[in-house]
């Protein structure tokens, strides 16, 4: 599962701290942030089965997030496509976050669960809107600080609620670094038995999933990614837990 933080808030120097996990199966096979031979225009990492992305920013400030919602009985789709495209699409395209998400929404059910963040950064354009296909509504966000797992936007699980407290801490504190949104992001405390949410999976597998930094046999957080948006730049960071790299790119801001 996934785990995003952010505050948002346009107009001021600093519209967008966020910070991000993606967890995943570690045999998938998944290309390191980059800038991508075929859209140069856009920085994100790459999964090299579907070749969607969980987050990513371009040039000109289009920013794209995407979750799965966590279900133990999902609907059945037959020829389900891949939601890493749903980033993609936005991320390669011209329209505005809210016409994106309205030309998709005749296509939601052809997605198994999702959490779709998109929006524009730019010094004339601040924009971040949300969707999910469950919900089907779509929001255009109030500046706030949200936290967002793998059911709804600031649904209270316990690691949502502990590290959007500690975004709104770096931030109140003004030691706003990468660094320090990436040692929460890393935490791998695990929640109380009375806190777990029920979501219809074991108990013991709702235990491992609780912790911000997810690490299992098989699957666990993949990759941390922390991205700040001020009036000059935006600053991309990446650290891959597998490959044990860590990369950071700064795009001036148009």
């Amino acid at each position: 599962m996934c785990l995003i933080l952010f505050s948002y808030q346009p107009d001021t120097p600093t519209p967008l701290v966020l910070g991000a996990n993606r967890d995943e199966y570690f045999e998938r096979p998944t290309l390191a942030a980059d800038f991508w031979q075929d859209a140069p225009h856009i920085l994100a990492g790459r999964d090299q089965i579907a070749g969607g992305t969980w987050i990513g920013i371009t040039e000109t400030g289009r920013f794209a997030a995407l979750t799965n919602i966590r279900e133990a009985s999902p609907t059945k789709i037959d020829n389900r496509r891949s939601r890493g495209e749903l980033t993609h699409a936005f991320l390669a395209g011209e329209q505005s976050g809210y016409d994106y998400l309205q030309a998709i929404k005749g296509s939601l059910q052809q997605y198994d669960g999702f959490n779709l963040l998109v929006g524009e950064f730019s010094n004339t354009q601040q924009s971040l809107f949300y969707l999910n296909n469950r919900e089907q509504d779509i929001q255009a966000l109030a500046p706030g600080t949200y936290g967002l797992s793998n059911h709804r936007l600031n649904t209270p699980w316990p690691k949502v609620i502990r590290s959007k407290y500690a975004l709104e801490q770096i931030i109140e504190k003004n030691t706003l670094n990468h660094q320090l949104i990436r040692a929460f992001l890393e935490n791998p405390q695990l929640a109380e038995d009375a806190d777990l949410p029920n979501t219809g999976i074991s108990q013991e597998q709702e235990k491992a999933l609780s912790a911000s930094f997810i690490k299992t046999p098989l699957y666990g957080t993949r990759a941390s990614t922390v991205i700040t948006i001020n009036n000059r730049r935006i600053d991309f960071s990446e650290k891959s837990y597998l490959e044990e790299q860590y990369r950071e790119y700064s795009i001036p801001l148009n």
